[in-house]
């Protein structure tokens, strides 16, 4: 057996849920439905009555039984429903559920070890308005361009199905299901060996605190799946304390990482993630992952308003056991309203001296520890400084703090080029984790906008809701809000390719390229060994700051001025590794310097 087949043996993983091969041409069909009395598989149009245990497990073994095969389970009442956990669907979320054999795809990559976290810089993609046709397959023709610029991880918008064709992804109800419009699981598949043929890893965005409202049946088949008394900002609240809920969870994430052989996962809005249990869920996720996946590292992060750290810490050895690092809102909101002044909605706790806040989040981590948030009127997190550096992921902007703008404009289009130029500059630099939004790295000024797909009563109700969600949510009060569900809105929101062949186009691809060279070759050496406390506040002034880091390895440092006043440099040590545009005797408008001194070098 050649390596290839050995590793497509190992990118299966047997589910409590769903459709399985259990020898050749055989599969076990298995549904949890306590709420249901009787359960009917309709396989390729013929029915067969499924078995039901006394906890509610319904299971048939049904032969002959080819790969791309078409199944539904039927109810006693006649309503037909899609398998919640099937591995892909033929078109759409109400439709047919295929038979897959996951083993079926020819791994070309089975050498893939994967990257060390300290080496990420992370490229948030949606893969719907990445390339005009929005596909895995086209996505796969910009990976040369990625790897050539230095992109080194590929996170991808959530991919489970959800209803209609476009959307965020964050809708999604059938949790092991590739969204049929991106493409079919061997598409997925392809787009992850071809990423870990150019040295890029890929990382999944995985929504497990809610169901999307179109095409979730799990209330009718199992009632308990859910808390009645507990709900999320989006629906109700998943029971993760419930046996059979827990499995279907749990083994979401491990199925993407084995399965499909991605690099990691984001997991989103895990402070909607309540769970009454003796072990949390998402302490049992990571554990059995950090298990189960030893040939490769495996970077999970998290995103939570909280501002906490217990699921984030290190061993002796500076490893994380649990969870690699945590989106930090902070970062993007501090530097929101340093750029552009508003203040609005959540902008609020960011509105005094957000230079201030700036360099505590750059030096420390969080800019609120425990202090009392002006918005919420009630204190948000806890201490920070502790935490290596690398333990946050930081951006300037991405799909959310982009889309969840009436317009969806980009920082450049708020706070001119040049501005946005020094800051993009600072998050490069940083020895936290940077995140590219895509389009970036270009200066893409199409925006992002909230799209759906939905139709009917459904459609009229997130119509309504996102235009009464703006309201003093983002400032844009008295404007009118684009119809998530009109295919412009969509459309608008692509890429648009002939600017990153525009003469300012390439002048940022210019731009972008240099700054991560730099990283990886000045930076990036320091961060696996960098630890807590190693950040400092040099000085700041309106639209002004310093901050500097020691490390075993060195001392970097980092002076930027986007006020209209020059401000006269500080004392930094070591030699300039970068200044834009140029190097001063003091820091002009809308400039930088980044300087590194080895260790024992203070001049």
């Amino acid at each position: 057996m050649s390596d290839v087949n050995a590793v497509a043996e190992l990118r299966s993983f047997p589910k409590t849920w769903g459709a399985e091969y259990v020898a050749a041409g055989e599969v076990r069909f298995r549904l949890w439905a306590p709420g249901q009395e009787t359960v009917v598989l309709r396989l390729n149009g013929k029915d067969a009555e499924m078995s039901r245990s006394d906890d509610g497990w319904f299971e048939v073994l049904a032969t002959g039984v080819e790969p791309g095969a078409e199944y539904n389970y039927v109810l006693a009442n006649g309503t037909v429903v899609a398998d919640p956990a099937s591995r892909a669907q033929k078109s759409e979320v109400n439709g047919a559920s295929l038979v897959i054999d996951p083993t079926s795809y020819d791994w070309q990559t089975p050498e893939w070890t994967g990257r060390p976290w300290e080496e990420t810089v992370v490229y948030e993609m949606h893969v719907g308005t990445f390339t005009p046709d929005g596909t895995f397959r086209a996505a796969i023709e910009k990976l040369p361009y990625l790897a050539e610029l230095g992109i080194t991880m590929v996170e991808i918008l959530p991919i489970a199905q959800f209803g209609g064709n476009r959307g965020w992804g964050y809708d999604g109800v059938l949790l092991y299901a590739p969204h049929a419009a991106y493409g079919s699981p061997d598409d997925v598949k392809a787009f992850v060996d071809a990423a870990h043929a150019h040295g890029i890893s890929i990382v999944l965005d995985l929504v497990l605190n809610h169901f999307g409202p179109e095409g979730n049946y799990l209330p009718l088949l199992a009632p308990d799946f859910f808390h009645k008394e507990r709900q999320t900002p989006w629906g109700a609240a998943i029971a993760y304390d419930v046996d059979a809920t827990r499995r279907y969870i749990v083994e979401a994430a491990l199925y993407w990482l084995h399965e499909y052989n991605f690099d990691g996962l984001r997991f989103d809005a895990i402070d909607q993630i309540e769970d009454i249990s003796d072990s949390h869920v998402l302490n049992e996720i990571a554990e059995r992952i950090r298990a189960e996946i030893t040939d490769r590292p495996i970077h999970l992060t998290t995103e939570d308003a909280r501002n906490i750290i217990d699921l984030h810490p290190r061993d002796e050895d500076g490893n994380a056991p649990l969870f690699t690092a945590e989106w930090n809102d902070d970062f993007h909101n501090a530097v929101h309203v340093f750029a552009t002044g508003e203040t609005h909605a959540y902008y609020e706790d960011f509105a005094k001296q957000p230079e201030k806040l700036v360099a505590r989040v750059l030096a420390e981590g969080f800019a609120y520890q425990g202090e009392v948030s002006p918005h919420a009127g009630e204190k948000r997190g806890v201490k920070s400084a502790s935490q290596p550096p690398v333990a946050f992921v930081d951006f300037i902007q991405n799909h959310d703090q982009v889309g969840n703008r009436a317009e969806g404009e980009r920082l450049i289009e708020l706070a001119g080029a040049d501005r946005t130029k020094v800051l993009y500059a600072s998050l490069l630099f940083s020895p936290h984790i940077p995140l590219l939004f895509m389009g970036e790295e270009y200066g893409e000024t199409n925006p992002f906008l909230f799209f759906t797909d939905f139709h009917g009563d459904l459609a009229k109700a997130v119509r309504e809701g996102r235009a009464k969600e703006f309201q003093g949510h983002a400032g844009h009060e008295g404007d009118v809000v684009p119809d998530p569900n009109a295919k412009t809105t969509f459309d608008a929101s692509k890429l648009d390719w002939k600017k990153h062949d525009s003469r300012d186009g390439k002048e940022w691809l210019a731009l972008t390229k240099q700054l991560l060279s730099l990283r990886q070759q000045h930076i990036v050496p320091m961060l696996a060994t960098a630890t807590g406390n190693s950040g400092k506040v040099l000085k700041t002034g309106e639209g002004f700051l310093a901050v500097s880091w020691t490390f075993p390895k060195g001392t970097l440092s980092i002076a930027l001025n986007i006020g209209e006043k020059a401000q006269p440099l500080p004392d930094l040590p070591g030699e300039t590794l970068f200044a834009w545009p140029s190097e001063t005797p003091d820091l002009p408008q809308n400039s930088i310097i980044v300087r590194l001194a080895p260790a024992g070098d203070n001049k």
